[in-house]
C-alpha cells in the first residue's frame, strides 16, 4: 500500500513538474501548458499508453489536467463504436460533463463567498 502511495506521489509530481518546467524554461504561458498537457494525455489515450499509467500511479495519473485529454479520447471512442460519427462528439461531452459541472458549480460557489482582489 506504501508503494501505491509512493508512485502516485512520484507521477503525479512528475507530470506537475514537467508543466512547470514548460512555463519556466519555455517561456510558455499556463494556457499553453495547459493545452499542451491536455493534448499530451490525449494523444497518450489514443496510443492506448495513458491506462496502463493509471493502473500504475492511480491518482497520481488521474487528477492532473492529462487525465481531462484521457477522458476526452476516450469517451469519444467507446461512443464511436456505438454511435459512429455522432458518438465520437457526444462522447467526449458524455465522460467529461460531470467535471465541468462541478468546476462551474463550485467556482460559481467560490465567487459568492469570496472576493477577488485587485
Amino acid at each position: 500500500m506504501i508503494a501505491m502511495f509512493f508512485w502516485a506521489f512520484v507521477i503525479g509530481g512528475l507530470i506537475c513538474v514537467i508543466g512547470q518546467l514548460m512555463m519556466d524554461l519555455g517561456s510558455l504561458t499556463p494556457g499553453h501548458t495547459l493545452s499542451i498537457l491536455v493534448s499530451a494525455g490525449a494523444v497518450m489515450a489514443g496510443f492506448d499508453l495513458y491506462d496502463p499509467l493509471i493502473d500504475f500511479a492511480g491518482a497520481g495519473a488521474t487528477i492532473p489536467i492529462t487525465s481531462f485529454g484521457n477522458s476526452l479520447v476516450t469517451g469519444a471512442m467507446q461512443e464511436a463504436e456505438k454511435h459512429g460519427v455522432v458518438g465520437v462528439l457526444t462522447g467526449m461531452f458524455e465522460v467529461t460533463s460531470s467535471g465541468i459541472s462541478a468546476a462551474i458549480v463550485f467556482g460559481f460557489i467560490g465567487a459568492l463567498f469570496f472576493k477577488p482582489k485587485g
